[in-house]
């Protein structure tokens, strides 16, 4: 049983971000960090991942679609990634960030204290790039969790970059957010679980992270990108139109 798991999603290369949100206290008092996906592909793949993996078993991995893209590209199973920043992301990674990505799982159970037992995913257990939002229709999500055990009595996903909790199916089910491509509001969007859970926000001096991811990154576009998703430019309507759409992605 773990007492208390820091989630951590979406945190998409952006290394100011993720150092905000790992010097968080209540981060470091926990017992696990979950990271549900989309961990690589930004700005600074590279810089992201070799501190995560510096963690060492602190940390729990899986799995997102966009991580699944990075290996797809750098493998030639793919021409294009559909986020503009990914081929640039995909060229930065050493091989054994590739096969690290790779290697990872797609979900990850385990028994929270106050929360029973928890299946991490990144969209849905099913799918990593299935789109269910707050408002999704109940129907939507018993079919997203029909292969689920009935002993799960929670789901954490990520992906839609918004956080939210709701109760869906019979099961809880949480939404942290994004750590460095946030939707609707500025900060790195985090959670907190167990026994109960908390939706968190660590606020960023902006200008300060930008700076320094321009500075950084190989993209020649890192300063427009950074201060487009820092900002959280990407409103709250906007991405409800976007996600709801057939092809909607989690990019900004």
């Amino acid at each position: 049983m773990v007492k208390r798991v820091a989630v951590l999603s979406d945190i998409h290369g952006v290394l100011p971000a993720l150092e905000a949100v790992l010097a968080e206290p209540d981060v470091v008092r926990a017992d696990l960090i979950v990271l549900t996906g989309d961990i690589a592909c930004g700005p600074q793949p590279s810089a992201v991942l070799d501190l995560l993996t510096g963690l060492g078993d602190r940390v729990a991995w899986i799995r997102g679609n966009a991580d699944r893209e990075l290996v797809e590209y750098r493998r030639g199973l793919r021409d294009s990634i559909p986020d503009p920043i990914g081929p640039s992301a995909a060229r930065d990674l050493r091989e054994d960030q590739v096969d690290l990505l790779a290697g990872l799982p797609t979900s990850l159970t385990l028994p929270v204290e106050g929360l029973g037992t928890v299946l991490f995913c990144h969209a849905t257990p099913r799918d990593d790039e299935e789109v269910l939002l707050v408002d999704s229709p109940l129907g939507h999500w018993a079919r997203a969790f029909a292969d689920v055990g009935p002993e799960v009595a929670t789901v954490v996903c990520g992906h839609t970059h918004m956080p939210f909790t709701r109760l869906a199916a019979g099961r809880l089910v949480v939404n942290p957010g994004s750590v460095g491509m946030p939707y609707g509001r500025p900060g790195a969007h985090w959670a907190l679980l167990g026994p109960d859970v908390r939706l968190r926000r660590t606020l960023l001096d902006v200008p300060s992270a930008t700076a320094r991811i321009a500075a950084a990154s190989s993209f020649e576009q890192a300063a427009e990108w950074a201060d487009h998703c820092l900002n959280a430019r990407c409103t709250e309507k906007q991405a409800f139109e976007i996600l709801r759409r057939p092809t909607g992605s989690s990019g900004p």
